[in-house]
C-alpha cells in the first residue's frame, strides 16, 4: 500500500540544517590578547636574557604608552598607568604566546621628560633607556608614541639618533602617533607628512584607543617583525579571541593623567 504524503502542517516542522559556522580566521589581534606580565627591572641587569624578539615602547609622559599597551593586548590594566607622571622607573616585560610558550616579549619603558620629575632622575634614566636600546641583544623593534598635537620633540629625537646605527643594521621602529581621535582629518595628514620626513625611513601610524584606528595593523606589524614567515597562528592556536566581548574597552588617558607603566597591584 503506498505511504499516505506528508501533510503541510507536518512539512513545516522540518528545518534545513544550520549551516557550518566557518572557523575564526586567526588575527594577529589573538596574539597580542595573550600578553602576561613576566618580570620588572629597576635596572638593566636585572633584565633576564632572553633568545626571543623584544620590542620595546617608550615615549613621553602622557603620550599614551601604557593607554596603547592596554588597548592592543585588550586588557585593561596590563600596563598601569600611574597618577603621578614620570614617577614609576622600572622596565617592565610582557610575554606573548600560547599558555605555556613565550614566542616575543613586550618591553614597556618609563616615560621620560616630565617636568615634575627631577633633573638627576630625568639624566638617570635616559641613561638607561639609552644603553638598554643600544645593548639589549634581542630587540627586533621599537615603538615611540607621540602625541600628534605636540610633535616629536627633543627627546624623541635625541632616542631616533641613539638608535640609528642598530636601525642600519636592521633593528625596525615605529613613530605611532597617539590620541588621533582629537585630529582633523587635514591636520592627521599634515601631521603624518611631516613626521614620515622626521623618522628617516621608519614606519608611521596613526594610533586612536578611543576609535580603535591603527590597533589591527600595530597588532599585525609586531607579529610581522617578530616572525620571520611572516604566517599567522592556525585555529588551533590556543589563542583567544580578538574581541571578546567581556574585555573592557580601554580609552585614551586624559591629558592630565600619567602614563608610565608599571605592574598592576
Amino acid at each position: 500500500m503506498a505511504a499516505s504524503p506528508r501533510s503541510p502542517k507536518s512539512a513545516s516542522r522540518s528545518k534545513p540544517a544550520a549551516p557550518a559556522k566557518p572557523p575564526k580566521t586567526p588575527t594577529a589581534l589573538g596574539w597580542t590578547h595573550t600578553a602576561r606580565f613576566l618580570t620588572t627591572a629597576a635596572q638593566l641587569h636585572q633584565l633576564p636574557e632572553l633568545d626571543v624578539p623584544e620590542i620595546a615602547f617608550v615615549g613621553r609622559s602622557n603620550a599614551g604608552k601604557s593607554t596603547c599597551i592596554n588597548t592592543l593586548t585588550q586588557q585593561r590594566q596590563l600596563a598601569y598607568a600611574s597618577k603621578t607622571p614620570g614617577r614609576t622607573q622600572h622596565i617592565n616585560l610582557f610575554a606573548l604566546g600560547r599558555q605555556g610558550e613565550t614566542d616575543a616579549v613586550l618591553a614597556d619603558l618609563p616615560g621620560y621628560g616630565y617636568a615634575s620629575v627631577p633633573l638627576a632622575d630625568k639624566q638617570r634614566w635616559q641613561r638607561v633607556m639609552a644603553n638598554y636600546l643600544v645593548t639589549r641583544k634581542n630587540l627586533k623593534g621599537v615603538v615611540l608614541m607621540s602625541d600628534p598635537r605636540l610633535g616629536l620633540t627633543e627627546l624623541d629625537e635625541l632616542l631616533l639618533e641613539a638608535i640609528r646605527p642598530r636601525v642600519e643594521e636592521g633593528l625596525k621602529f615605529l613613530v605611532l602617533l597617539t590620541k588621533a581621535d582629537k585630529l582633523t582629518r587635514s591636520e592627521a595628514a599634515k601631521v603624518l607628512s611631516i613626521t614620515r620626513l622626521q623618522a628617516g625611513g621608519g614606519d608611521v601610524m596613526l594610533f586612536s584607543a578611543l576609535k580603535k584606528q591603527g590597533v589591527a595593523e600595530v597588532a599585525q606589524l609586531l607579529w610581522d617583525w617578530t616572525h620571520d614567515n611572516g604566517d599567522l597562528p592556525t585555529s588551533e592556536s590556543g589563542f583567544p579571541d580578538a574581541d571578546a566581548p567581556d574585555e573592557p574597552e580601554c580609552l585614551d588617558d586624559p591629558d592630565n593623567m600619567g602614563d608610565d607603566a608599571s605592574p598592576a597591584p
